[in-house]
């Protein structure tokens, strides 16, 4: 089966179509940027814009950077809060008459990585977490998602761990690799205090660098790149529909 796969993310969009089968991308993936905060009419647009682009005639998977339930947002992370309440499922469908599917985008990157890649036999607890304009968590049991933990939204020095740990933020600050991992590192402590994971997964394109920074990184668990890097959530969202 092959399915278009779009990774909504902060600040753009990414997609590609997927071969179910192998996980591989079928073409180089596009990006519509974002530089400011899309409406969810405006996002729709550019789910059709990733479309277009390829002339797509199938089903669409989508990863989306916040809570989805039955295709309707309930909360919005990073993104316009106008999106709160939208059944984001039809609005998408509507925008590219075609079959979409709405998937938070972490849960998204997990899945990928769970059938695919680093997680694939891995029995246990498996959290999956994206480093990118904010903080993504997918956790699985045994291979099984539990959806929608926003664990990047844990409380860590008076706001949101994400506002102090995502990569945006180190390079906002101009932060070097020991100074992040050092911020990781203890909001890897805290998520391991909370989940007693049996490994955590670390995608977002920060794990192309996973080398430069990990070895700040002093946790118990197990901790390694993802396998698939950033495509992980395109990958993802296309796998989502399927399922």
């Amino acid at each position: 089966m092959k399915v278009l796969g779009i990774d909504i993310g902060g600040s753009s969009l990414k997609g590609a179509p997927v071969d179910l089968t192998t996980g591989k991308l079928l073409a180089d993936a596009t990006r519509v940027e974002t530089p400011k905060k899309l409406k969810p009419e405006q996002m729709a647009d550019a789910v059709a814009e990733i479309g277009r682009r390829f002339k797509w005639r199938g089903a669409i998977g989508c990863g989306f950077p916040g809570v989805v339930r039955e295709g309707v947002t309930s909360f919005a992370g990073n993104m316009d809060q106008s999106f709160l309440g939208r059944n984001v499922d039809e609005l998408f469908r509507a925008s590219t008459k075609r079959r979409v599917h709405v998937i938070n985008d972490a849960d998204a990157a997990g899945l990928a990585e769970i059938h695919y890649g680093a997680g694939r036999d891995r029995k246990g607890m498996v959290m999956m977490l994206t480093f990118g304009t904010g903080v993504g968590s997918g956790f699985f049991q045994n291979g099984h998602l539990v959806p929608n933990t926003e664990l990047g939204h844990l409380p860590m020095r008076g706001r949101s761990a994400e506002k102090w740990v995502a990569a945006s933020v180190k390079d906002k600050q101009k932060l070097t690799y020991k100074k992040w991992g050092g911020r990781v590192n203890q909001y890897l402590e805290l998520v391991e205090m909370l989940i007693n994971p049996d490994l955590f997964i670390i995608g977002g394109g920060i794990s192309a660098d996973h080398a430069k920074w990990t070895k700040y990184v002093k946790i118990k668990t197990e901790l390694v790149p993802a396998a698939l890097h950033n495509d992980a959530g395109i990958v993802g969202a296309a796998l989502a529909f399927a399922r």
